[in-house]
């Protein structure tokens, strides 16, 4: 007998539900954009547990009659597309057929649906793919869907969600994107019976920003609009002090659709390049309209990946109208520049602060010389290529490093003899194989940063009080992530307390760190916690 056999319906769509639900953010996002296309001007999500438990979404669009709704979760089942000649200019936010199916396949899902024409609304129940007839009840006129026990009959899948907080993330995520391609749109999110946002339909960009991110983040962004290759561009750009610590702040959508694309992606960190940090990523919402025919979305089931027909000229609009419109700004760019270098002839003094710097550095630079030291018989002086020294210029050094050397008597007692110290910030000195360029101040960082570390690990961190706290807006993650981690903050010496429904505020902050920018050192790390790129632990975080 033979050992191949051929799969039940039923089992095939378990199968093929993994690859358009990975989650119930996944549920989220296919509901909401039913709802868009069954031209819904109103929309409330309801979650229970993360998704878990209940994932519903109330709409006012269109509706369903029974025949309709007897088909719409059928696979393949759809009213956008009819013909291949469609795929090749779609405008609607779905057209497979095979979300709803998928949906199903791993959950119990309740419908009610009715159409403006019809005095009752029709009802369908379905537990795992097995679905009841459709029959009559009351209800208003569009949609309502309730998901049940997501993945209860694949455990395979339901032991990778994460904790309720993590997928409420994921949740927030997608209905932050959809909320900011469609305006117009009145939504709502609840979850466990607390509304995080109510977003008020029929303003522009700049207010749906506002009302997710904060007034203050809306309002400092920067206005583009224009038309680059038959390619409509508007944009709101953060300013280059509006940095972040990853690429969550910059949304970009295509005819409404948001997407992710290396291509535009590069060209925007082309369009930052020289006015913000190399580590630091700029806030951006960018909005693109062109033909549906130059691009295909039929790539990937979560349809975020497209692929145009002239990457390169998508690529080089973007990128010129962002640059163009930067450059022609006066920013107050505030950068990290090198200290001055010290006038050795002048003998100038240092400040006492300066001072103590230095010789932190130089007793942390006294361990490094000892394994780095100069290979035995070598050249009194480092091997520099260059044009000859003049016997007067080297005679004015020489006589300046020993008034230098008298007045940071301890830093060459620990220090070896030969090295060079460049414009205040590099140390230069020989080594077996040639020789090696320390930098001064990004050493001075990493001792702060290891005394930190050991600070917190030792539970002696000191923590200021601030006479003055420091407010910022935060997003409903965010909140939730500071909740959650209060007692992480608390570990590392901040004290974060709730300064309004969506504002909070810096209490303390380490003693240690008073010359960092608090409001971009707290952030980032909301910017981390969110993303989950640093496990929750004191020393990984930092």
């Amino acid at each position: 007998m033979g050992k191949i056999i051929v799969l039940d319906d039923n089992m095939v769509n378990m199968i093929a539900a993994g690859e358009v639900i990975e989650r119930p953010a996944s549920v989220v996002k296919e509901l909401l954009e039913n709802s868009i296309d069954a031209g819904a001007s109103k929309v409330v999500v309801n979650i229970e547990d993360g998704g878990r438990k209940l994932i519903s979404v109330v709409d006012d669009g269109v509706g369903m009659d029974a025949e309709d709704l007897s088909r719409a979760f059928e696979p393949h089942a759809t009213s956008k597309i009819s013909t291949s000649a469609d795929l090749l200019g779609i405008s609607t936010m779905g057209f497979r057929g095979e979300a709803l199916a998928s949906i199903a396949a791993v959950s119990t899902v309740d419908v009610v649906s009715r159409v403006a024409d019809s005095i009752e609304a029709g009802r369908l129940t379905i537990d795992c793919g097995k679905s009841e007839p459709v029959g009559p009840c009351s209800g208003d006129c569009g949609t309502t869907i309730e998901v049940r026990d997501l993945f209860y009959k694949v455990p395979a899948r339901r032991k990778f969600l994460r904790t309720a907080n993590t997928e409420m993330t994921h949740i927030t995520e997608h209905f932050t994107r959809i909320a900011l391609a469609h305006c117009g749109l009145d939504m709502t999110l609840i979850h466990n019976g607390r509304q995080l946002y109510r977003l008020v339909g029929g303003g522009n960009i700049r207010d749906r920003i506002a009302q997710l991110l904060g007034g203050a983040v809306a309002d400092d962004l920067i206005e583009l609009e224009t038309e680059e290759k038959g390619i409509k561009i508007f944009a709101l750009l953060g300013r280059p002090t509006q940095t972040r610590a990853n690429n969550k702040f910059q949304y970009v959508f295509l005819n409404k659709r948001f997407i992710r694309d290396k291509f535009i992606g590069h060209a925007v960190r082309e369009a930052y390049r020289g006015l913000i940090e190399p580590n630091k990523f700029p806030m951006v919402f960018l909005f693109l309209k062109m033909p549906p025919d130059r691009y295909d979305v039929n790539v990937h089931p979560t349809k975020t990946e497209v692929r145009f027909d002239s990457a390169n000229l998508v690529h080089s609009a973007v990128l010129a109208a962002l640059r163009e419109k930067l450059l022609s700004i006066n920013f107050e760019v505030s950068a990290r520049m090198p200290a001055a270098a010290v006038s050795l002839h002048a003998g100038k003094v240092s400040s006492s602060a300066d001072e103590a710097r230095r010789q932190r550095i130089a007793e942390a630079m006294a361990d490094f010389f000892k394994q780095h030291k100069p290979a035995a018989g070598s050249q009194q002086h480092l091997g520099f290529s260059g044009p000859a020294q003049t016997k007067s210029a080297r005679i004015g050094i020489a006589s300046a490093d020993r008034q230098t050397t008298e007045k940071y008597e301890p830093m060459v007692a620990a220090a070896p003899k030969k090295f060079l110290q460049i414009h205040n910030s590099y140390i230069v000195t020989e080594a077996d194989e040639g020789f090696i360029i320390i930098d001064q101040h990004a050493l001075h960082e990493r001792i702060i940063y290891e005394d930190l570390c050991r600070k917190v690990s030792d539970g002696n961190l000191e923590s200021q009080r601030l006479l003055m706290p420091e407010t910022f807006e935060v997003t409903c993650a965010q909140a939730e992530e500071i909740k959650a981690n209060a007692r992480l903050f608390e570990k590392i010496g901040i004290v974060l307390e709730p300064f309004g429904p969506r504002t909070m505020a810096i209490q303390a902050f380490p003693s240690m760190l008073a010359k960092v920018n608090r409001l971009e050192f707290v952030q980032d790390l909301l910017d981390m916690l969110t993303e989950k790129v640093v496990s929750l632990d004191a020393e990984r975080l930092l």
